[in-house]
């Protein structure tokens, strides 16, 4: 049974995306509050999704919901919804604190109240002091926790984190994904994470959404998912 519309944070209805002879198909709702895991096999669509749900892709039929409001022609600045990129989008030539102030104004009209949300910004992440360092100067973990500390002056109910810790060794993973799970329990926001570790899935998710070939295979509970014996697409992502 769906939950209420009042509920729900993210809906994608008939939504169809075409790419030469692929065509993908989405539909789900994702409710408010909660930590998605989106998983599946390279290329069944993971990222188009998250795509689409941003703005930076428009989808050739369907219905995007975000909030109970129809989002079609809106520009991702215009939409309830923060992106974290693998590759996090930091300006090298940009200290960390105009880095996080993109996020606020991006023209960077930046006065004594928007520096001090800055400020704690980088404080939650744990970066306090950090605010004159350029990225090159940082580590992949401390990058993204940049790129974190941008969403959160945003202040956005939806984030959206496309393989965030791809490019992180094992200790960092772990510790972004504490701070991932502190900072939820702080802003209840609404989070979809695009993971390929099953270790992500047990550690973050509250619910698991899987893609097989374009489509929507799977949405629901963690621990349901986990006990998956019987489909060879989430059998063979599980290790089993």
């Amino acid at each position: 049974m769906s939950p209420p519309k009042t509920d729900i944070a993210v809906r994608l209805s008939g939504v169809r995306v075409q790419f030469g002879q692929t065509e993908l198909h989405f539909d789900c709702a994702i409710g408010k509050g909660q930590i998605v895991a989106v998983t599946g096999a390279s290329g069944s669509g993971k990222s188009t999704l998250l795509n689409v749900i941003a703005g930076f892709e428009t989808p050739d039929a369907g219905t995007v919901e975000i909030l109970a409001q129809d989002v079609a022609g809106r520009d991702p600045a215009e939409r309830a919804v923060s992106v974290i990129f693998q590759e996090h989008n930091l300006f090298a030539h940009l200290d960390v604190a105009t880095n996080i102030g993109l996020g606020i104004d991006p023209a960077l009209k930046l006065g004594v109240k928007e520096k001090a949300k800055i400020a704690g910004a980088l404080l939650r992440v744990g970066l306090e002091g950090f605010g004159k360092r350029l990225p090159p100067t940082l580590s992949g973990g401390e990058r993204q926790r940049v790129a974190l500390a941008r969403a959160l002056v945003r202040r956005k109910p939806v984030l959206l984190l496309d393989e965030p810790f791809a490019a992180l060794d094992p200790g960092l993973r772990a510790g972004m994904s504490s701070l991932i799970l502190d900072l939820h329990r702080q802003e209840g926001n609404t989070i979809l994470i695009i993971t390929h570790h099953p270790d992500d899935v047990r550690t973050l998710a509250d619910s698991v959404l899987f893609l097989d070939m374009g489509r929507v295979l799977l949405h629901e509970p963690t621990a349901r998912f986990l006990d998956h014996t019987d489909i060879p697409a989430v059998a063979r992502f599980l290790g089993r």
